[in-house]
């Protein structure tokens, strides 16, 4: 996962400067210790847009007919993070001819001439961790060809890398970021001659960085499923790397791996994609699998929450929720007012979604992304269950007002799995308290859903009726959501009070309710990096009003009964890169 780093304090930058100047009279390395093994997964299709000069990152495409990559302008952060931190090459190794080694060549070099001695904004210990990474991953598939002045050119800047990284990993902010230094740190460490002195005091840092972002459920404040894959497939090439030196892992490093696993199992739809939660997506293709398999762990999830998500599977359909506040303070920076929202696949075919993140397509995406009417769930008056508002310092923005309190509860119903959730987001403003119930059938072909509005305690009722009396007892509008995803065919059938959903697969979804909401298509986006803009799509939209201390609203969502238990999908999607 590539994303901009969170902006660091002004003495912090200062201090980066300082060191990355200073650590660049260290001592060269002279080699590896041992031929580097490659861990990273690029895309080929990514890869050849590259050398054809499309510059995709962070949501950003810059056309340039020529070959200086050094020399684009820039629209934003995230797309310099993305440049200085290399992940690309993991995408021209895909590739692997002569002309995109040629070219991952010219831009490494480049990139020592201009800014190895120190300056440049990719001198920050994240980038530098995730930097460090791929060099070594990929040495000797840029190595191949050179000459003795660009092998010490190469190595001398490993070393200062190493050396820069070594007094600066500290100033990572925790998380994700403090992980890419320290596992880049040791990764350098292992695998440079004259550099493993720099392994342990690294190592007894990831030891405290995994004991003190990695909870109980296996997983860490920002509760973002794709950010959590990041940090579980840093931990697994920093496993392997040990290993192959014959290194033990400390007890925290294998335990936090060890609850990771089954929790981004529990994440996982069917299709193998990750649930799209709290700013992040769905995973670039293939890296969990990998991931899992590399960490030997095979247990899977538990019935219980996992990072605070609940999930109902059976047959080919798999059901995630967002079943626990959402995150606060600092790891709510990319945080969404999706409590209670859903995602639904069937086989390898999204259905049900929420809109995802926007953070690639500029700011006033990203809010609207965050924001609940962006999510498969209730919206009370059209407010979000949480608030966005700037933080103290006033850098990021971070979720305030939200639920407290998301009782839950799963269950076996008489036939299938059964959730049972509320919050009370809109407790403070109108007095009621949203309860939300999915039922799924043992066979995975239905789901049914029941949606509460109710004012249970006695100060509750009174907020409730003042807000009522404010729309002259015309009730408070509310609507139910269930944003689909851009591949889905819906129609409104039976005169208006049902949806017919055809997937690429076959199969075919019907909508229903119990007709005490008015029912209506409504256009909608689906937000996902790697893409130029948002995609169009469409939502199904069940809307009514609170008129009574008690409101429900009754749903449900099935296979037609001419749709096979088994489908064989072999419809492939497109290239992964779309332009």
């Amino acid at each position: 996962m590539t994303k901009s780093p969170p902006r660091a304090s002004t003495g912090a930058r200062f201090l980066d400067r300082v060191v990355a100047r200073w650590t660049a009279f260290a001592k060269p390395a002279t080699g590896f210790v041992s031929q580097p093994e490659p861990r990273t997964v690029g895309s080929f299709a990514r890869g050849r847009q590259l050398v054809a000069g499309n510059f995709l990152f962070a949501g950003h495409l810059i056309e340039d007919g020529g070959d200086d990559l050094w020399a684009l302008e820039s629209p934003g952060r995230a797309f310099t993070s993305d440049l200085h931190g290399f992940a690309w090459l993991d995408d021209l190794a895909a590739v692997a001819d002569a002309t995109t080694r040629q070219r991952a060549q010219k831009w490494l070099w480049e990139w020592i001439d201009h800014y190895g001695r120190g300056s440049g904004p990719g001198w920050v210990p994240d980038l530098t961790g995730r930097r460090l990474i791929r060099w070594i991953n990929h040495a000797f598939f840029i190595l191949r060809g050179q000459d003795k002045a660009a092998h010490d050119a190469f190595y001398r800047s490993l070393a200062h890398q190493t050396l820069y990284l070594s007094r600066r990993w500290k100033s990572a902010p925790p998380g994700l970021p403090r992980f890419e230094a320290l596992c880049g740190l040791i990764y350098a460490g292992l695998a440079l001659q004259g550099m493993s002195d720099r392994v342990a005091p690294a190592l007894r840092g990831l030891e405290r960085e995994c004991r003190d972002q990695i909870d109980d459920q296996g997983g860490i404040p920002t509760r973002n499923p794709e950010e959590l894959l990041a940090v579980f497939t840093l931990l697994t090439w920093a496993e392997a790397a040990l290993s192959e030196q014959d290194m033990s892992l400390g007890r925290e490093h294998l335990q936090a791996i060890e609850r990771i696993a089954p929790t981004l199992r529990t994440l996982r739809h069917s299709d193998g994609g990750l649930a799209r939660f709290h700013g992040g997506g769905r995973g670039a293709e293939g890296r969990l699998d990998h991931a899992l398999a590399n960490s030997g762990v095979r247990h899977g999830h538990s019935e219980s929450l996992s990072m605070g998500y609940a999930r109902l599977s059976a047959g080919r359909t798999s059901v995630i929720i967002d079943a626990a506040p959402p995150p606060t303070g600092r790891a709510s920076r990319a945080a969404h007012a999706s409590t209670l929202a859903f995602e639904l696949t069937s086989g390898r075919r999204p259905l049900i979604v929420n809109c995802g993140s926007g953070a690639y397509f500029g700011p006033d995406w990203q809010r609207a992304g965050r924001a609940t009417p962006s999510h498969s769930t209730l919206c009370l008056q059209g407010q979000s269950s949480a608030r966005v508002s700037p933080s103290s310092d006033n850098d990021v923005e971070i979720l305030v007002d939200s639920p407290r309190r998301v009782p839950v509860r799963i269950t076996q119903a008489p036939d299938g799995l059964r959730f049972q959730g509320g919050h009370d987001g809109y407790l403070k403003t109108h007095g009621l308290t949203h309860a939300r119930t999915l039922e799924l059938t043992f066979d995975g072909r239905a789901v049914a859903g029941e949606e509460l509005l109710i004012a249970m305690e006695d100060d509750a009722k009174r907020r409730f009726d003042h807000a009522l009396d404010a729309t002259g007892l015309k009730g408070l509008p509310y609507q139910v959501r269930f944003h689909l995803h851009p591949d889905v065919e819906a129609q409104l059938d039976m005169g208006g009070v049902a949806v017919s959903l055809a997937l690429k697969s076959g199969e075919l979804w019907v909508f229903r309710h119990d007709g005490k909401g008015e029912l209506r298509l409504e256009p909608s986006v689906f937000l996902e990096k790697n893409r130029l803009k948002p995609r169009a799509t469409t939502q199904i939209v069940l809307s009514s009003r609170a008129l009574e201390h008690a409101n429900r609203i009754r749903w449900s969502l099935s296979k037609a009964q001419d749709t096979p238990i088994s489908i064989r999908d072999l419809n492939r999607d497109g290239m992964d890169v779309a332009f």
